[in-house]
């Protein structure tokens, strides 16, 4: 299996656990490191080894061979020297399009976070680039990559609940977001394009495409700029009414359950949930059946989004399977344009006060 090195643009919150993903992955290496602010991407590259191996090495408190990768504040320096196989955008959201273009002038294939693009009008630029230069871009959307939404999605395709006809995704939470990433403070348009790019591409997954939506938000922190509560209503192609519930309100639930997801799906002979802990039911005329699907736990992941950091692992072996020629990728450029136009579209639902027609 030929090694792929890649280099990693970033050096923020979640660059280390982007990087770590990839450290559990045979057969491809971090060659470099690029940010804004050298010192910051000096000090994530010391960090971390070129090799899976030298990762256990040094988890397990061995020596590796004291390789780590380069070091770069000029991403076209990096390119020039470094040549990586792909590139891995983990950059703050207006930086997207420019980087995302520059691998594309280069011929170099590019993974970018979500959300994709501050706009519609960007995101499809960024396609077009990608598109002419013969350069494949995905996205990094990993939520529909958690083992237990993993798991429902199997169960859903079983049909053992015969046809679904409405579904309700919750992901409400009063976890303080605002202090590990307190920049969600200063977004004009917070919720939707952070976790609604999320669950609503979760809703993508499940259930197909959609035909309508409509949207209404709320601000329940008095001190950030855009909205911290939403909830959107999808009338599916396929006929399912599926309504998505968002919140980072920070009110006290007398259970907090962060970063975990709830899906309740009513069928024609049956329904299913995704509950606490990772548990669903499936109930039908027989009965019900119930199992847990825990997420694999990983040493580096941090305890509050240990869920979250896990399903990055198998996001990444999705991708990297498509960048060796082995299989598709499910989260490409043009798969995730779809979710954007769902997260705009409810942008403008909620301005208009009515029904949009989704693209």
């Amino acid at each position: 299996m030929k090694e792929l090195k890649f280099a990693l643009f970033g050096a923020g919150f979640w660059a280390p656990y982007q990087l770590s993903g990839w450290l559990e992955l045979p057969g491809v290496t971090c060659a470099a490191v690029c940010g804004a602010n050298l010192q910051e991407a000096q000090a994530l590259a010391h960090r971390f080894p070129v090799s899976a191996q030298d990762g256990q090495d040094i988890l397990a408190g061995r020596r590796g061979s004291g390789k780590f990768p380069a070091a770069y504040a000029d991403p076209e320096a990096l390119i020039r020297e470094i040549k990586p196989h792909f590139i891995d955008i983990v950059t703050n959201v207006e930086t997207h399009r420019p980087l995302v273009e520059l691998a594309a002038r280069h011929g170099i294939p590019v993974i970018c976070q979500k959300p994709m693009a501050p706009t519609l009008a960007d995101a499809v630029a960024m396609l077009g680039t990608c598109k002419r230069a013969g350069v494949p871009l995905f996205i990094h959307e990993n939520w529909r990559w958690q083992t237990a939404i993993r798991a429902l999605k199997e169960h859903l395709d079983r049909g053992a609940i015969g046809t679904p006809f409405r579904a309700r995704i919750d992901m409400i939470s009063g976890f303080p977001v605002f202090i590990n990433q307190p920049f969600f403070k200063d977004l004009e348009q917070f919720l939707l394009t952070d976790l609604g790019t999320h669950i609503l591409d979760v809703a993508r997954f499940l259930f197909g495409e959609p035909e309508t939506l409509y949207c209404q938000t709320q601000q329940v922190h008095k001190d950030i700029k855009g909205e911290d509560v939403a909830t959107v209503m999808l009338r599916m192609k396929n006929g399912a009414s599926v309504i998505c519930e968002m919140a980072y309100a920070e009110n006290y639930l007398e259970r907090e359950h962060f970063p975990q997801t709830f899906i309740f799906i009513e069928g024609s002979a049956g329904s299913l949930e995704l509950g606490p802990d990772f548990w669903i039911r499936e109930t039908t005329v027989e009965g019900t059946l119930s199992r847990r699907y825990p997420p694999h736990h990983y040493a580096w992941a941090d305890p509050a989004y240990d869920l979250v950091h896990s399903s990055i692992v198998s996001c990444h072996e999705n991708i990297l399977a498509a960048l060796r020629g082995e299989g598709e990728a499910e989260t490409t450029g043009e798969d995730n344009l779809r979710t954007l136009q769902m997260v705009f579209g409810a942008y403008d639902s909620e301005r208009l006060g009515q029904v949009i027609q989704v693209a």
